[in-house]
């Protein structure tokens, strides 16, 4: 599928990979209102198309992923009462939880605010060297409102997260790789693309099924204690025991097992 109408947030899938592309270069990719409604939109659209697996999202230009918010972008002042209505209606950067196949960040220069938020809320990150992160707002009176405070420290331990939430200060890729913000490095800026591209074709090559169940049991288990997560599982891991796709792979591997595919 491929999506022209809305240049900022532009959208292609090939090989079962579905792209969506953030395309402010000139301004680091920063969040506007196109961006906060064309994302979720792509993201919903992916997560229909069969002939999709895996849904990546990378930021256009040299420069960065997404450098956070757009400050340029000219809104009107607001009252605190009518900005808590406004964010407790559109939280757009949960529309990712809503997605039930592996989403992938594809990071590359700044990541900072609001744009590292929205690599949180991505399933797996993979960054070039280049990268840099940070979540800078209480240098700015504010803190993350994009779900910061809460996917961090569930990702990299409390103490550490906390550690970045006050400071703002910026992490570069290898330290991001070591405390687990990040899952991969590519070898090089240029080669992100390909690389990301590679690792997500090889995610969709896998069983569809098999693999959304996998996101859905582990996520799930996050907010259960330990016996109802086991429940969830057991649940999933029954539900595909006769599909096909698990019936195929199989007797693929019996095959293999038994040379019958030499």
């Amino acid at each position: 599928m491929t999506n022209e109408t809305d240049p900022e947030v532009r959208v292609h899938g090939a090989d079962g990979v579905g792209w969506i592309t953030l395309n402010r270069p000139t301004s680091i990719n920063a969040i506007n209102d196109a961006i906060r409604t064309g994302v979720p939109a792509a993201l919903e659209a992916l997560d229909r198309d069969a002939a999709i697996r895996v849904i990546v999202i990378q930021g256009s230009g040299p420069r960065g992923f997404c450098a956070g918010a757009d400050i340029k972008e000219g809104k009107p002042v607001e009252g605190p009462v009518a900005a808590r209505e406004r964010l407790m209606k559109s939280p757009w950067i949960e529309s990712l939880d809503r997605v039930t196949k592996p989403v992938i960040a594809s990071i590359h220069g700044y990541c900072f605010g609001g744009g590292l938020e929205i690599a949180l809320a991505c399933d797996l990150r993979i960054a070039s060297p280049d990268a840099l992160f940070s979540l800078p707002e209480t240098g700015l009176g504010l803190i993350p409102g994009g779900g910061g405070t809460q996917r961090l420290p569930r990702l990299i331990g409390l103490a550490r997260a906390l550690d970045l939430l006050i400071t703002g200060d910026r992490i570069d890729a290898a330290e991001a790789l070591r405390i687990g913000l990040v899952t991969r490095l590519v070898t090089d800026r240029d080669s992100l693309e390909r690389e990301t591209g590679e690792f997500a074709k090889r995610i969709a090559a896998r069983p569809g099924t098999a693999t959304r169940y996998v996101k859905e049991a582990a996520k799930a288990g996050l907010d259960l204690d330990l016996k109802a997560g086991f429940r969830v599982e057991r649940d999933l891991f029954a539900l595909l025991l006769s599909t096909e796709e698990r019936l195929a792979a199989a007797a693929a591997f019996k095959n293999k097992a038994s040379g019958k595919d030499k």
